[in-house]
């Protein structure tokens, strides 16, 4: 579409097709002007040692806003431990799920959309937080206004993950659930790829 016609002139000009019954010139100025790209399903599912690997490799920052970001299972852990101060909800309902888990929790987005013809591989994985993911949704950083920021340096900033392996390791009781196990389990094998000298991605 021309930079200059705006999308809402697009959809105008179909809406005087319509008026005047010509349905096929509606569809073609649609068509033409500002066309539906269907999504792709995508039913890939991030393990938890992806997840770690694309975080350390990012420092815990949020590639979007420069923020610092946590290691998500860390967030659990506050709620076993504080549940009435730091509550959680299975499925995140936002009443009843302490605000931290989609401002700070780091998750996996896209950096170009699998539908906008980004690949699912690493190189296109960028580290964010729920919430900067939830408002990307599939859109380009060029539409949002965004700029991917720099990587941080995991050696300044950890998103918590030693404090979270040391805590887990002193009290055994945090990795009764079995999401928090996988979490660990993840951790501290991404620790010991650092510590072997491997390049993590």
């Amino acid at each position: 579409m021309s930079s200059s016609r705006q999308k809402a002139d697009v959809i105008a000009a179909a809406c005087d097709a319509l008026t005047n019954d010509n349905s096929d010139g509606a569809a073609s100025i649609l068509e033409g002007d500002y066309p539906f790209a269907p999504e792709l399903v995508i039913k890939r599912r991030f393990r938890p040692l992806d997840y770690t690997r694309v975080f350390i490799r990012d420092g815990f920052i949020d590639r979007y806003t420069d923020q610092k970001l946590i290691f998500p299972p860390v967030l659990r852990v506050i709620s076993f431990a504080l549940p009435e101060k730091f509550p959680y909800h299975p499925n995140w309902k936002t009443q009843v799920t302490h605000p931290a888990y989609w401002e700070l929790g780091a998750t996996i987005d896209h950096l170009v959309p699998v539908t906008r013809g980004g690949t699912d591989e690493p190189s296109n994985w960028i580290t964010t937080s729920m919430a900067r993911n939830s408002a990307k949704m599939n859109w380009a950083l060029a539409d949002l206004g965004w700029e991917l920021q720099p990587p941080g340096d995991f050696k300044k900033w950890d998103g918590l993950l030693h404090w979270f392996i040391d805590y887990c390791n002193r009290h055994p009781k945090a990795v009764v659930d079995s999401g928090v196990r996988q979490w660990f389990r993840a951790g501290s094998k991404a620790l010991g790829e650092i510590e072997r000298g491997r390049v993590v991605l």
